[in-house]
C-alpha cells in the first residue's frame, strides 16, 4: 500500500467522525479504525507533517493523537526511523478452540451479537453522545462527591432511594405509569435487568417466547441463562403468527412501545392476543425506545402480578452510563431485590446520585425533548434518501428513535450487503439473522445517533449510491 493510499484512507475515516468531537479525538478514532480494520501490521505511516497537512490540523494535535495510540500499542515508533501500525494479535482458531467454553457460551458466540465496531456512519443502537450536556454532568459529580457523602462509596442495597423516586416521577410523566418506588429495581443496564428476570422467574429449559425479528441482545441473555427460545413472527398491521397448539410458556419477552429492530410503533392489542394464546406466567416488556406520546402501545400494567417493564438510560443519554431499571409486581419486589444483591452486588452509588439529581433538575426531560426532535429530522433525511431504492419493500417511518430499518424484497442477501458496506465504512446490521426460521425478511438496521447536519446528508447520499449498486 503506497503512502498516497494510506493518507487517502485516513482522511476518509477522519471525515466520518462526528464533527462535534475535538480534532484530536477524531484523529485517534480514524487511526484506530484504519489500523484495526484496513491497514496491515507493520505499515509505515507517512511523516507527521504529511498527515497533519492532509488532515488540515496542527502538527501538535496530530502528535497528541499518535501518542495516545502508541500508549494503546496500536502504533510503534523508533527514534529517527518513523512510525508503524501494530495490529492487535488475534488468537488462532486452534487457540480459540482450546478455550473449552460451555455449550451455552458457544451458542451465544455463534449467533449475532454486539459488533466490535461501536462508532461510524449509521452504527445502530448508539445515541448522540457528542451533544450530551457533559459539562452539567461533571458539575453534578462535583456536587455529590463531598466528604459528608462518603456513604456513596458503599454498596447500594436496593438501589439509591432518590433515584427510585426520580424514576417513578419520570415514568409518570413520560409513560403514564403510576407505580410505587418499592416496585423499582435499579439495574446495570437493560441486559442486567433481562438477566435478573430470567434468573428469578424461569428455570433452565423453560420456554421464553420472543417476537421475530428480535433484539439479539435479549436472545443472547436468554440463551446464556439456559432458556429455550420460541420465536413468533410479528408483522405490523397483521399481528403475530400464533401457534395452533402452544406448549407451556414461562415468559413472554416483548418490545415496548416502539419495536426494535423494525423501528415501528408496536400494538398493545397484538401483544394481548399473543399473551391470551400463549398464557405465559410472566410478561416482560423492554421499553428500548420511546417518546412521550406512544405509551398506549404498552401492555404493561403496574398493578398486575405478572407484568414487568425493563428500561435503560443508555439509549436516552450515553451507552457508558450502564444504568437502567426494572418495574416489577409488588409481591416480587423484595425477593428480586435480594436476588440481585446476592448475584451481582449493587454499587454505582455515585452514578445513581448524579442521575437522580439530573432528573430532579429537569435536565433529562429537556434533553429527551431536544434530542428526540433532532432524531426525527435526521430520520427524515435518511428516509427520503432510501425509500425509492430498487428492491426496497419499506423504510420505517421517521420517528424520534435512534434506529431506522430498511426492509428488502425477499431473497436479498442482507448479510453480504452489510459486509460490503462495512468496507465502505458504512456500519449497519443485517435483519435476517434476528428473524426466526420461516420468517424470510431481510433488510438493514441502522442508526442516526452518530451523524447530523451536512455530514448526515453527505453520508446518506453515499449510502444510497452504494445500495443502488448492490441491489441492482
Amino acid at each position: 500500500m503506497d503512502r498516497k493510499e494510506v493518507v487517502h484512507q485516513l482522511v476518509q475515516l477522519y471525515a466520518l467522525q462526528p464533527e462535534r468531537l475535538s480534532k484530536q479525538v477524531r484523529i485517534e478514532q480514524a487511526l484506530r479504525q484504519a489500523i484495526t480494520q484496513q491497514w496491515p501490521s507493520g505499515l509505515r505511516l507517512p511523516s507527521h507533517r504529511q498527515l497533519a497537512d492532509a488532515l488540515s490540523v496542527a502538527r501538535q494535535t496530530l502528535a497528541l493523537a499518535v501518542h495516545k495510540l502508541l500508549e494503546e500499542g496500536l502504533l510503534k515508533t523508533a527514534h529517527g526511523q518513523g512510525t508503524w501500525s501494530c495490529k492487535p494479535v488475534t488468537p488462532s482458531p486452534a487457540a480459540r478452540g482450546n478455550a473449552q467454553l460451555s455449550s451455552r457460551a458457544q451458542r451465544v458466540l455463534g449467533g449475532p451479537g454486539a459488533s466490535m465496531i461501536q462508532s461510524g456512519a449509521f452504527v445502530p443502537g448508539i445515541p448522540d453522545i457528542a451533544q450530551f450536556p457533559m459539562r452539567k454532568w461533571r458539575q453534578l459529580y462535583a456536587s455529590v462527591t463531598v466528604p459528608q457523602n462518603a456513604l456513596l462509596l458503599s454498596y447500594s442495597t436496593g438501589g439509591y432511594g432518590p433515584l427510585k423516586r426520580a424514576i417513578r416521577d419520570f415514568l409518570a410523566r413520560w409513560r403514564n405509569i403510576d407505580c410505587d418506588t418499592e416496585q423499582i429495581i435499579i439495574t446495570d443496564g437493560t441486559h442486567n435487568g433481562i438477566e435478573l428476570c430470567a434468573m428469578a422467574l424461569a428455570d433452565v429449559g423453560d420456554t421464553v417466547a420472543m417476537e421475530s425479528p428480535c433484539y439479539w441482545g435479549a436472545r443472547n441473555v436468554f440463551t446464556a441463562t439456559g432458556l429455550e427460545i420460541q420465536m413468533l413472527a410479528w408483522q405490523p398491521g397483521q399481528g403475530h403468527s400464533l401457534p395452533v397448539d402452544p406448549g407451556p410458556v414461562k415468559m413472554a419477552y416483548l418490545t415496548g412501545s416502539h419495536h426494535y429492530p423494525l423501528s415501528v410503533p408496536t400494538s398493545a392489542a397484538d401483544k394481548q392476543r399473543l399473551c391470551n394464546t400463549l398464557a405465559p406466567t410472566y410478561i416482560v416488556e423492554d421499553d428500548y425506545e420511546f417518546n412521550r406520546d406512544d405509551h398506549p402501545n404498552l401492555l404493561f400494567d403496574p398493578n398486575s402480578e405478572r407484568h414487568l417493564l425493563v428500561g435503560s438510560f443508555s439509549k436516552m443519554m450515553f451507552p457508558g452510563l450502564r444504568l437502567g431499571y426494572l418495574v416489577v409486581p409488588r409481591h416480587l419486589a423484595g425477593p428480586m431485590n435480594r436476588l440481585r444483591s446476592e448475584l451481582f452486588r449493587e454499587g454505582r452509588m455515585l452514578d445513581q446520585a448524579v442521575l437522580a439529581q439530573f432528573i430532579f433538575d429537569g435536565d433529562l426531560d429537556a434533553w429527551c425533548r431536544r434530542i428526540q426532535r433532532d432524531y426525527l429530522g435526521r430520520q427524515q433525511v435518511l428516509h427520503d434518501q432510501l425509500r425509492s431504492l430498487p428492491k426496497v419493500r419499506s423504510v420505517s417511518p421517521p420517528s424520534s428513535a435512534i434506529s431506522l430499518c430498511v426492509e428488502f424484497e425477499p431473497h436479498i442477501n442482507d448479510v453480504q450487503i452489510a459486509q460490503t458496506l462495512l468496507k465502505e465504512h458504512l456500519i449497519v446490521r443485517p435483519l435476517s439473522p434476528v428473524c426466526s426460521i420461516g420468517d424470510s425478511r431481510s433488510g438493514l438496521v441502522m442508526g442516526v445517533g452518530m451523524l447530523s447536519g451536512e455530514t448526515l446528508v453527505r453520508e446518506a447520499q453515499r449510502l444510497r449510491r452504494c445500495l443502488e449498486t448492490l441491489l441492482r
